[in-house]
């Protein structure tokens, strides 16, 4: 499911534009203020934002510089919404790093069009690779970021590069020394049981009961293996 945030201070169109969003099956949460919308992206993962311009704290325009500004924000799509229609605002808006801009009052049916072409583009350009994602689980290795259930994973660089390289083969077993040489290929110092203290915390942060992992599975006498759910 994509989900969208919708970031508008005004009730009845945050009502009117969740209500057609859910209706076509996306995934909504809304909040009313910029430095919300600031604070909700670094806590929760959006396939695209529906950005009012005049808004209340952080003016809008000034929203989607900050999250253009950020490696783990800067690719998602923003379509703003707004009551300014004129040519100057709708060329600053494109000229900030929107993807699209709609005028109120706008047609629901023209927004749902606006939002599923803005996505369709946004995935032709991210390439396959780039995105992993196994269940609830998804790592965009373009922007470093892991989330499950929607919610941020903090991972250290190398726990990030230990999690990508086993999301990225699952089903294999590694030993410790072929994770050494794939994940710490620049440290020649680290010593195998350095893989045993990651994929420890690697479960603290991903398994539902990291002590009966299911993800993270250790093969005794081989080495590990990263094995979802249902797979």
């Amino acid at each position: 499911m994509k989900r969208i945030l919708v970031v508008d201070d005004e009730p009845d169109i945050v009502a009117l534009v969740s209500y057609n969003l859910k209706k076509e099956g996306f995934g909504v949460s809304a909040v009313h203020e910029g430095g919300e919308a600031l604070d909700i992206v670094k806590k929760k993962d959006f396939d695209l934002i529906i950005l009012d311009l005049m808004l209340p704290g952080i003016h809008g325009m000034e929203v989607c510089r900050l999250l253009r500004s950020h490696q783990r924000t800067r690719d998602i799509p923003i379509i703003m919404l707004t009551a300014k229609g004129d040519e100057a605002d709708r060329v600053r808006g494109l000229e900030t790093g929107a993807d699209d801009y709609i005028a109120k009052p706008f047609s629901p049916r023209e927004l749902i069009a606006r939002v599923k072409a803005v996505l369709r583009r946004s995935g032709e350009r991210k390439r396959p690779e780039d995105i992993i994602t196994v269940g609830d689980l998804r790592i965009n290795k373009t922007t470093f970021a892991a989330t499950r259930r929607n919610e941020i994973v903090n991972l250290s660089a190398t726990e990030f590069r230990l999690l990508t390289y086993l999301a990225g083969h699952r089903g294999r077993v590694f030993s410790r020394e072929q994770l050494l040489n794939a994940v710490w290929t620049d440290d020649a110092a680290v010593e195998p049981r350095t893989v045993d203290v990651h994929m420890r915390h690697l479960r603290e942060k991903l398994e539902d009961d990291p002590a009966n992992p299911h993800w993270f599975v250790t093969v005794r006498g081989a080495g590990y293996r990263y094995s979802p759910k249902g797979e």
